[in-house]
């Protein structure tokens, strides 16, 4: 699973999953899903912040009290389903907006009932948490070097972070790299936080890339492919799962 600082939690496919409608309907009325996907990320992110604060006050007796960390909150179902959601709700709020069209009153009001119930669910079922969280890793920079262990070709890397007790944060975007009688050097950008070394992935298809390293990659090291491509072996995840499940109070959403 993705942290929620990731990025936001759904994307066009969860979207149309709920309504299929919404392409034709965000360009009839020129309406940027994408933008609509960001503002609800932060105003759900706000809306987190706030429940974990309240957190914070209720479980603590000192006066100075923890800042809430929203970088330790996992994307669990039905925090994604919210963002899901209050996205539409936004989507069609603006089209209602533009043309006060009933029909998109409507499914605005649809989307406003759902995005409470997915609310009231991650209420019920509480935020889930890690211990040492992991920002998701930048596409790494991957170029052809001196070397003979691949056959010319266009090959993918990609790779993830991992933190001291093994777990393993979000895969990069792949980046492509073509060899012509030679081999590919995989370099990692900055180290985020917690992060103390790295797997790569590299494979012919984006969508099927394979683990080279047998052993996590120090933090500060490059990632030379000088044996030939491993084909089966273990994918990129999607992320850290949560250590713990934290209850959360029960504020009211506004609306």
């Amino acid at each position: 699973m993705a942290l929620f600082t990731d990025g936001p939690p759904s994307c066009m496919e969860d979207l149309s999953a709920q309504d299929s409608q919404i392409l034709d309907i965000a360009n009839v009325e020129g309406i940027d899903v994408t933008q609509k996907l960001r503002l609800a990320h932060e105003e759900v992110g706000i809306q987190l912040y706030s429940l974990l604060a309240t957190f914070n006050c209720m479980d603590q007796t000192f006066w100075l009290q923890p800042k809430p960390n929203i970088a330790t909150v996992v994307v669990t179902p039905p925090l994604k389903l919210w963002h899901t959601y209050r996205t539409l709700e936004m989507f069609y709020a603006d089209a209602y907006n533009s043309q006060l069209n009933d029909r998109y009153a409507g499914r605005r009001d649809q989307f406003h009932d759902l995005g409470k119930w997915a609310y009231e669910k991650l209420l019920q079922i509480g935020l889930g948490r890690v211990t040492l969280p992991l920002a998701q890793a930048a596409t790494p920079a991957a170029t052809a070097t001196a070397g003979d262990a691949l056959p010319d070709g266009t090959y993918y890397a990609t790779m993830a972070w991992v933190n001291r007790i093994g777990e393993e944060g979000a895969a990069a975007p792949p980046v492509d790299v073509t060899t012509m009688g030679n081999t590919i050097l995989v370099q990692p950008g900055s180290v985020p936080v917690n992060a103390t070394g790295w797997n790569v992935y590299v494979g012919t298809d984006p969508g099927a890339l394979i683990r080279q390293n047998d052993a996590p990659i120090g933090a500060g090291g490059n990632w030379l492919q000088y044996v030939p491509l491993t084909t089966v072996g273990q994918q990129p995840g999607l992320g850290q799962t949560p250590n713990t499940i934290q209850p959360v109070p029960r504020v009211l959403q506004r609306g």
